[in-house]
C-alpha cells in the first residue's frame, strides 16, 4: 500500500531533506584525494547531529556507518572505512537523516579529479534520467512511466541500469512501498497520485547491468567490473508538480525542463 502525505507531512520531510542535501553538498567538498570514506563518514555524522536529526542508516538492519559510501565499481552500500580517495576515482555517497520522525535520502556520485572523458559522460546521464523520471512524478502518470524515463535515456546513451536494486517510497520509514525499479513500460504500474513521496535512485553502469554482492553482505559491484554511478533524490509529488525535498542549491534545478516544479 502506497502511503500518501499531507502538506504538512511533506513540509515536515522537506526540513529532514534539507540536512540531507546540504550535508551531500558538505561531503562533496570534501572529496579529494587522501580523504578516506571512513572521513567522510565522520564529518557526515557530525552534521546530521548537529543539525538535530538522526543517522537513518546507522543500525538500519545492524549497517555501522551513517552514510554509504561506494568507489568506483562498487555500486551501492559500501561501508566506509579506510579506502582513501585518489586522483581519477567516482566516489558515489548516499546519506539518510531522520528529522522529527521524518526520513529524507539522497545519494550523489562526485568525480574526484579528472577520472576521463566516459566516466564524466556516465555521471552526466545519470543525473539526467533521475531528472527525467522526476518530471514524470505527477498526479495522472503511472510508475511505469517513471521507471521507464530512466531506462529510455541511459540506453539510448549506451549504459546499463541495474535491474536488481530499487528506488522506493519513504515517509516515516526509509523504505516504504512501492518498490521503484529503474527499467519499465510507460502507462504500467500503480497510479500516481497527489502527496506520494519517493525515493528515486537510478543505478547505472558503463558495461553490463548484472551486479554481485560483496565479501561484507552490504557492499553491491558491478560483475563485470565496470564503473557505476548512483544517483538519488526524495521527490513529493503536489499540484505544483514534483517537488524535489533533497534539492542541493541551483544545480538541481537546472537543464531539463522541470525548473519551477523543483521549488
Amino acid at each position: 500500500m502506497i502511503v500518501t502525505k499531507s502538506p504538512a507531512q511533506i513540509e515536515k520531510m522537506a526540513r529532514a531533506g534539507e540536512i540531507v542535501g546540504d550535508c551531500l553538498e558538505m561531503l562533496t567538498g570534501h572529496c579529494q584525494p587522501g580523504v578516506t570514506t571512513g572521513d567522510l563518514d565522520t564529518l557526515a555524522e557530525s552534521f546530521i547531529r548537529e543539525h538535530r536529526a538522526i543517522p537513518t542508516f546507522k543500525g538500519y538492519r545492524g549497517y555501522p556507518a551513517s552514510i554509504c559510501a561506494s568507489p568506483n565499481q562498487m555500486v551501492v552500500h559500501g561501508i566506509p572505512g579506510p579506502y582513501r580517495l585518489k586522483e581519477g576515482d567516482l566516489i558515489s555517497l548516499d546519506v539518510g537523516a531522520t528529522l522529527a520522525g521524518w526520513v529524507g535520502d539522497s545519494a550523489i556520485t562526485v568525480a574526484v579529479g579528472d577520472p576521463g572523458s566516459v566516466a564524466l559522460r556516465l555521471l552526466e546521464v545519470t543525473r539526467e534520467s533521475l531528472f527525467k523520471a522526476i518530471a514524470m512524478c505527477v498526479p495522472g502518470n503511472h510508475l511505469g512511466d517513471v521507471s521507464h524515463a530512466v531506462q529510455e535515456h541511459v540506453e539510448r546513451n549506451g549504459f546499463a541500469v541495474v535491474r536488481t536494486l530499487v528506488g522506493h517510497g519513504i515517509g516515516r520509514k526509509m523504505h516504504e512501498d512501492p518498490q521503484i525499479p529503474n527499467f519499465g513500460t510507460p502507462g504500467q504500474g500503480p497510479l500516481l497520485e497527489e502527496g506520494m513521496v519517493f525515493a528515486i535512485e537510478p543505478m547505472v553502469n558503463v558495461g553490463t547491468h548484472r551486479v554481485i554482492g560483496g565479501d561484507d553482505d552490504w557492499a553491491i559491484f558491478t560483475a563485470d567490473g565496470s564503473l557505476s554511478a548512483h544517483f538519488e533524490h526524495t521527490v513529493a509529488l503536489t499540484k505544483k508538480g514534483p517537488r524535489v525535498l533533497t534539492a542541493r542549491g541551483a544545480n538541481d534545478r537546472s537543464g531539463l525542463g522541470v525548473t519551477h516544479p523543483l521549488w
